[in-house]
């Protein structure tokens, strides 16, 4: 019987290990081993450093120019524009900005202090804008008669207009029907 190369397989003894050392380092397989075996650790390496990389970022580039494993002092609050008028609005479907301070309101599940005064019941009485008919209307579609859950939290789509620079710079330009 011999195998596919020739070789009498039924006949040839075992090799011993030696002969095996022996047949590698003829051959020249050991040195392509270190080398095999030196790549794989480099990439081993590299694999653990840029995994820990993005665990620490979440595989995300941030925008941060600063080291967030250090506390940096708190920023002072930006001065909130007041205004007796509303302001404009960029996109049809914007939610109008708030033109006062909101400092200590309370909105949770049990209060919302906007309410007090943009309620259809108090509006009037503060001179207040009314909220929009929309936030009468749940996530079904279906009118309410108080304020839907889902609009009840005023500060998840309106918020206060500060006198403060742009964080990034945007060139944005509104719709013709609203310039």
């Amino acid at each position: 019987m011999t195998d596919q190369e020739g070789g009498d397989t039924a006949m040839s003894q075992p090799m011993t290990t030696t002969t095996r050392m022996k047949s590698i380092l003829k051959s020249g397989h050991l040195r392509a081993l270190k080398t095999l075996g030196k790549g794989l650790m480099a990439c081993f390496f590299s694999i653990t450093i840029s995994t820990v990389a993005m665990a620490e970022t979440g595989g995300i580039d941030s925008l941060r120019t600063i080291d967030l494993s250090t506390e940096a002092p708190a920023e002072a609050m930006k001065k909130v524009l007041e205004s007796d008028t509303t302001f404009h609005r960029d996109f049809i479907e914007q939610p109008p900005l708030i033109p006062h301070d909101i400092r200590g309101y309370t909105v949770n599940k049990d209060v919302n202090t906007c309410l007090q005064c943009h309620s259809w019941k108090n509006a009037s009485k503060w001179g207040a804008t009314r909220i929009s008919v929309t936030h009468f209307y749940d996530r079904d579609g279906k009118q309410r008669a108080d304020v839907a859950p889902n609009r009840y939290f005023c500060l998840q789509c309106h918020v206060p207009q500060a006198d403060t620079a742009p964080l990034q710079k945007n060139n944005f330009e509104p719709v013709d029907s609203l310039k």
